[in-house]
C-alpha cells in the first residue's frame, strides 16, 4: 500500500490537511524546520514546492517565496536533499511535489523523476501542464515510481472529468476558485456536484486548494463531499513573517496547524 493510500483508507469522514511549503525559502534550514513544525501540529501529508523563476500558477505570496528560494542558491538538486532528509525523519508521510513543466523538461522527464523518487517523493503535480498535455509527464512520473496529480477547474465539464478519472493519481487537486493561489480572493464553496461527479466517474479523492485560509473555506470544502484541503499562501506568508526568527517560526506555524487541523476535525465530526 502506497503513502497515499494509507493515508486515503481512513474513514471519509477524517478531513485531510496538506500544508505547502516552497523547499529553500529561505533557506534550507528554515524548510526543513517549518515542515517539522507541521508535522508535529498534525499534518497528513506536505506538498513541496520547487522554485521556479516563472511559477505562473501562483500569486505574490508563493512568487516571492520562490523568490527567495532561487536568490538563496535553491536548485532542484538542493531540493532533492531536502526531501530525502524530510523521508528520513518522517518514513510514513506522504510528500508531494508542486512544480512547472520547464523544470522537468529541462533535465529530461526520465532523469527527472528518477532523482525525485530516489529522494522520497510520493507524488508530483506540474502546474503548467493541462490534462491534454499531461500523458508524458504523467507515464514519465509513473515509470519511477512516483503517482502524477491531476488538476480539477472549477468549470470541470464531463469531458475532463472523464479523462481525470481515468489518468488515476493519490488524489485530485480541485480548484477554490480561477485564478492563481492566494488569500487575497477567497475560496469559493466547492461544488458538490462536481464533486459527485468525479467520484462517479472513478476519480481518486479529491482535495480542496487555491484561497484556503479561513474556517469557513475548511467546512464549505467537507461539506461539499472532499476528502480535505490543501493550504497554500497562508502558511508561506506565516514562513515569511518568521523566518528570521526559527522559535517564533515553530510557534506561529505550530499554532496555525493546530487551528486548520481542529476545524477541519470538528467539521469531519460534524458531517
Amino acid at each position: 500500500m502506497t503513502r497515499y493510500a494509507h493515508l486515503f483508507a481512513a474513514p471519509p469522514s477524517d478531513g485531510v490537511v496538506v500544508p505547502f511549503l516552497m523547499l529553500g525559502d529561505p533557506d534550507a534550514a528554515t524548510t526543513l524546520a517549518a515542515a517539522r513544525a507541521l508535522v508535529r501540529a498534525g499534518a497528513d501529508a506536505l506538498e513541496l514546492g520547487i522554485p521556479f523563476s516563472d511559477p505562473v500558477a501562483d500569486g505574490p505570496v508563493i512568487q516571492r517565496a520562490s523568490a527567495r528560494a532561487i536568490a538563496a542558491g535553491a536548485t532542484p538538486d538542493r531540493c532533492f536533499e531536502m526531501i530525502r532528509e524530510l523521508r528520513l525523519e518522517s518514513p510514513e508521510l506522504p510528500l508531494g511535489l508542486l512544480l512547472y513543466a520547464n523544470t522537468v523538461a529541462v533535465r529530461g522527464l526520465p532523469a527527472f523523476f528518477r532523482s525525485a523518487a530516489a529522494a522520497g517523493a510520493d507524488s508530483v503535480l506540474v502546474a503548467d501542464v493541462p490534462a491534454v498535455e499531461a500523458a508524458p509527464f504523467a507515464a514519465a512520473a509513473r515509470e519511477a515510481g512516483i503517482e502524477p496529480v491531476a488538476v480539477v477547474p472549477p468549470t470541470a465539464g464531463p469531458d475532463l472529468i472523464a479523462r481525470i478519472a481515468a489518468s488515476g493519481g493519490p488524489f485530485v487537486y480541485l480548484q477554490g476558485r480561477p485564478g492563481v493561489t492566494g488569500v487575497t480572493v477567497p475560496m469559493r464553496s466547492p461544488d458538490p456536484a462536481l464533486v459527485a461527479a468525479l467520484a462517479k466517474a472513478g476519480a481518486p479523492p479529491a482535495l480542496v486548494g487555491f484561497g484556503v485560509s479561513e474556517r469557513a473555506h475548511l467546512e464549505a470544502a467537507l461539506a461539499a463531499g472532499t476528502r480535505g484541503v490543501i493550504v497554500g499562501s497562508v502558511v508561506v506568508r506565516t514562513i515569511e513573517r518568521n523566518a528570521a526568527r526559527l522559535e517564533s517560526l515553530d510557534a506561529e506555524l505550530g499554532g496555525l496547524m493546530m487551528r486548520i487541523r481542529g476545524a477541519v476535525d470538528a467539521s469531519a465530526a460534524a458531517r
